[in-house]
């Protein structure tokens, strides 16, 4: 679909489409499959969201974890794929960048498989100390909660 219609951008939660953010993130992505609902909901509520939206439909969506003071880590950054090669990440990540509360941080991280060319272009790199860096992964998180939530086998 090409982009005819002017491009919107906000922060107001009320306005996000959570059953398109839902279905895309556990259904398409490669880092949140299976992402129960529950989840997604308290990921959205402890953070900072952003939607992109042509004509009133939003076909975008990043969040951002921060404290609004001295960190940031940007997550679950997507363009839906019938409005992708239109400029629309770029747009959005130059809104994200420009947000007052992101302004002056010490530290933004965000995580990528595919998209470092992207966000080279505001100011991403390579982890200057990757020594100091540690993480705490569960990649099953979500499957196993999503097997909590099912009935038992009947015998």
């Amino acid at each position: 679909m090409m982009q005819t219609a002017p491009l919107e951008f906000d922060t107001d939660p009320a306005r996000l489409d959570r059953d398109m953010i839902h279905d895309y993130l556990r259904r398409d992505s490669y880092w949140a499959a299976g992402l129960p609902r529950e989840v997604f909901e308290r990921s959205l509520a402890g953070s900072l969201c952003f939607g992109a939206y042509v004509t009133g439909k939003q076909v975008g969506f990043a969040r951002m974890i921060t404290d609004q003071a001295t960190f940031a880590y940007l997550a679950d950054v997507f363009v839906l794929p019938d409005w992708r090669g239109h400029g629309i990440s770029k747009a959005m990540m130059a809104y994200i960048m420009a947000h007052p509360g992101l302004q002056n941080l010490r530290r933004m991280l965000l995580a990528t498989a595919d998209a470092h060319g992207l966000y080279a272009q505001y100011g991403f790199t390579a982890l200057s100390r990757p020594e100091r860096m540690m993480e705490r992964l569960d990649q099953q998180v979500y499957q196993r909660l999503a097997g909590q939530n099912e009935p038992p086998a009947a015998p």
